[in-house]
C-alpha cells in the first residue's frame, strides 16, 4: 500500500499552539504554488497511490476555483479523487462553504477532516481559532447534506482555560454527532509558538486525566481506540495514516512535505518562497534525505507500529536487536509481549514517548 500527501501551507491566521509549516498572509502565492505542485508531481510519472491526503495549513482556504485546479492536477498526474481507496481533505469550519463541498464531492473526495479543537467559544478564541462552535456545527451539517459519510473531527486536550469538565462536555457533544472518526491530541507547547513565548505550560496531570476519560468515554460510545490519538467507528480507521504506521511508502508534495520511497526518507524545504524558487529552477526541493539501515531501520518500524494499539508483529531481526529493550519495557509496565507481538499497555498509551525512545537511535549500525 502507498499514500500520496499534498501540503497546502496557507492559513487565515496562525493558531497560538501551532508549529506546523503553515503561513498566514501568503495567499497571493497560492496560484503559483498550485502550478509548482503540478511540476513537482511530474517528477514522479510512475508513482501510484492507494490513498490521498490533502493537509496543511488549511486546504479549505483555497477558493472554489483553486480547489478545482488542485483536483484537476491530481487527476492528471495520478488519478481522479474517486479512484483512491480513501481521499481526505483537511478543512477549517469557517472556510468550508457549500459550493466547495459540492465541488469536492463531485470530484470524488470521500473523506473530510474538520479542525474543531474545542467545543467552547472562549477557549477557541484563546488559542487563536477564527471560528466558533456554531460555525463548526453549520459546516458539519453542510458536509453531511453534501453527502459526506466519512468525517473526522480533531480535538485538543489540555488547552489553557479549558477545565476537565469543559473538555469532557465537549467530547460528549462531539460523540453525539457520531463523526466516523475522532482524533484527540494532547497539547504540546513547542518552541517558537506564541504559547511558548507566553510561557504557557501543559498541565500534565490534567492532560493525563482528560486522555484517560477520552479513552473510556469514546469506547463506551462505540468507537475503537486504534491508535494513540485516534478513535474510529468500526471499519472507519484512517487508511492513509495506517499506511504511515505500518511503515508503508508515501510521496509528499509541496513545501515541508515528507516522503518515504525506496527506503529513503526525505522532506522538502518548509519556506514557501524557497520551494517555489527551487521548483521553478528545476531543482530538488528536498532539504533533507536519509536512508536508514540496520538497527535504526528496524527500530523505526517497531516505533511506528507501536502507535497502533493492536500492536506490531516483530521480525526475527527485531526480536534479536531489541531483546533487552523490550524486556525492560515489559518490566516497566509500558509494553506487553505475546509471542511475536508487542503492544502498549494501558499505562503505555499515556507514556508512549518513553516506550518509543527504546527504538530510536543513534545506533552504531546506522553509521556503518
Amino acid at each position: 500500500m502507498s499514500g500520496l500527501y499534498i501540503h497546502i501551507p496557507f492559513c487565515r491566521q496562525k493558531c497560538r499552539y501551532c508549529d506546523f509549516a503553515s503561513f498566514a498572509g501568503a495567499e497571493d502565492l497560492t496560484d503559483d504554488y498550485l502550478s509548482a505542485l503540478e511540476k513537482e508531481a511530474s517528477f514522479y510519472p510512475s508513482f501510484a497511490a492507494d490513498t490521498l491526503y490533502i493537509g496543511g495549513g488549511t486546504p479549505s482556504l483555497l477558493s472554489a476555483a483553486q480547489l478545482e485546479k488542485l483536483c484537476g492536477l491530481i487527476a492528471r498526474r495520478f488519478a481522479p479523487l474517486g479512484i483512491f481507496q480513501e481521499s481526505t481533505l483537511e478543512a477549517n469550519p469557517e472556510s468550508l462553504t457549500k459550493e466547495k463541498l459540492r465541488l469536492l464531492k463531485d470530484a470524488g473526495l470521500n473523506r473530510l477532516s474538520l479542525g474543531l479543537q474545542s467545543f467552547d467559544d472562549g477557549v477557541l478564541k484563546r488559542i487563536g481559532r477564527v471560528h466558533d462552535v456554531k460555525t463548526f456545527l453549520s459546516a458539519y451539517g453542510a458536509a453531511r447534506e453534501a453527502g459526506f459519510d466519512n468525517i473526522s473531527v480533531d480535538l485538543i486536550a489540555g488547552l489553557p482555560g479549558q477545565t476537565k469538565e469543559m473538555f469532557l462536555q465537549g467530547l460528549k457533544k462531539l460523540a453525539d454527532l457520531k463523526p466516523e472518526h475522532i482524533s484527540v491530541y494532547g497539547l504540546q507547547v513547542e518552541e517558537g509558538t506564541p504559547f511558548y513565548k507566553e510561557g504557557v505550560q501543559a498541565d500534565e496531570d490534567l492532560l493525563r486525566a482528560e486522555l484517560e476519560e477520552t479513552h473510556r468515554l469514546l469506547q463506551a460510545a462505540g468507537y475503537v481506540h486504534y491508535e494513540i490519538s485516534n478513535f474510529a467507528l468500526p471499519g472507519r480507521e484512517s487508511r492513509h495514516n495506517l499506511n504511515y504506521w505500518q511503515n508503508g511508502e508515501y510521496l509528499g508534495l509541496g513545501s515541508a512535505a515528507a516522503s518515504y520511497l525506496n527506503g529513503v526518507r526525505r522532506s522538502n524545504v518548509p519556506d514557501v518562497r524557497e520551494y517555489l524558487r527551487r521548483i521553478s529552477a528545476g531543482e530538488n526541493p528536498a532539504e533533507f534525505a536519509e536512508r536508514l539501515t540496520g538497527k535504526a531501520k528496524e527500530g523505526e518500524a517497531v516505533m511506528l507500529g507501536l502507535r497502533m494499539l493492536g500492536g506490531v508483529r516483530l521480525s526475527d531481526a527485531q526480536k534479536r536487536l531489541f531483546a533487552g529493550e523490550i524486556q525492560d519495557l515489559v518490566r516497566r509496565g509500558l509494553v506487553e509481549q505475546n509471542g511475536d507481538f508487542i503492544k502498549l499497555t494501558f499505562e503505555g498509551i499515556f507514556l508512549a514517548n518513553q516506550a518509543f525512545m527504546a527504538f530510536v537511535g543513534p545506533f552504531e549500525e546506522a553509521c556503518r
